[in-house]
C-alpha cells in the first residue's frame, strides 16, 4: 500500500482510535509454496495493551492447513470510502473538467504472525474476549469448558491469535489539496449524502482541522 505523507496518520492514536471502531476485514494467508493465497472475511477483536488481535473461525475451515504452511499473514481493513468526482478536485484556477477523479477511503493493515488456539480453556478465555469487545453490555451466557449452552460447540471452532508486528494505515482524504479545494469537496459530500460520504467527510474535516492546527510543542 503506496502512503503518500499527507496520508499518513498524524500519531497511533489515529489509527488506533478508527481501528476500535472498525472490526471487520480481510486475512491475507500465504498458505504452502504453490497454493494460490487465501482471503478470509472475518470479525475481530483488536487489543492495543496485548498488541493482539483475536478472533476464531469453524475448525473445517481451509485456513489452518494454510496456516501451518506460512504463519505470517496479513490482515486488512478498509472502510470509509466514497468516489470523488473530477469536477470536485479542480483548483480555483482550473477548469472543472480537468479536476482528477479519486478515492476517498480509510485503511489499516497489520502484520502478523498467526498462533493457533485450540486447548478448550483457551479457546473459551479468548471467545470471552471476544464477546467483551462485541458484546460490552452482556447478554449471552458465560463461556465455559463442559457448560452448557456454549461448552459443547468448543470442539467445533479453533482460536486465533495474531502477534501484531507492524502496522501501515492511510487515511486518504485530499490532504495534499488546497484547503480551498477540500472544503469544496466536504461541501459537495454533503449535498450528495451518498453511503460513506458522511464518515468521509468527517475525516477530511478532522484531518483538515489538525493540519491546520498543529499540536504545539514545548522548545
Amino acid at each position: 500500500m503506496l502512503i503518500h505523507p499527507w496520508d499518513a496518520p498524524g500519531d497511533d492514536a489515529e489509527w488506533q482510535d478508527w481501528l476500535a471502531t472498525h472490526d471487520f476485514g480481510q486475512l491475507a494467508v500465504n498458505g504452502p509454496p504453490g497454493a494460490p493465497p487465501m482471503l478470509q472475511p472475518l470479525h475481530f477483536a483488536y487489543d492495543a495493551p496485548r498488541l493482539e488481535i483475536v478472533t476464531h473461525l469453524a475448525r473445517p475451515n481451509p485456513i489452518w492447513d494454510a496456516l501451518a504452511g506460512s504463519p505470517a499473514v496479513l490482515l486488512s481493513v478498509v472502510d470509509d470510502y466514497t468516489f470523488i468526482p473530477g469536477p470536485w478536485q479542480a483548483e480555483p484556477d482550473q477548469p472543472p473538467e480537468h479536476g482528477v477523479p479519486t478515492s476517498f477511503y480509510a485503511a489499516v493493515q497489520l502484520t502478523c504472525t498467526a498462533h493457533v488456539v485450540d486447548a478448550p480453556e483457551a479457546k473459551a478465555a479468548l471467545l470471552e474476549r471476544q464477546m467483551g469487545h462485541f458484546q460490552p453490555d452482556g447478554g449471552s451466557a458465560p463461556v465455559a469448558v463442559g457448560e452448557a449452552p456454549y461448552g459443547r460447540l468448543l470442539s467445533g471452532i479453533r482460536g486465533l491469535r495474531l502477534e501484531v508486528r507492524d502496522v501501515r494505515a492511510k487515511f486518504k482524504y485530499a490532504g495534499k489539496r488546497s484547503e480551498a479545494v477540500q472544503q469544496r469537496i466536504s461541501e459537495r459530500l454533503a449535498e450528495r449524502d451518498a453511503p460513506g460520504d458522511a464518515a468521509a467527510r468527517t475525516h477530511q474535516q478532522r484531518r483538515l482541522a489538525a493540519a491546520s492546527h498543529p499540536a504545539s510543542t514545548d522548545s
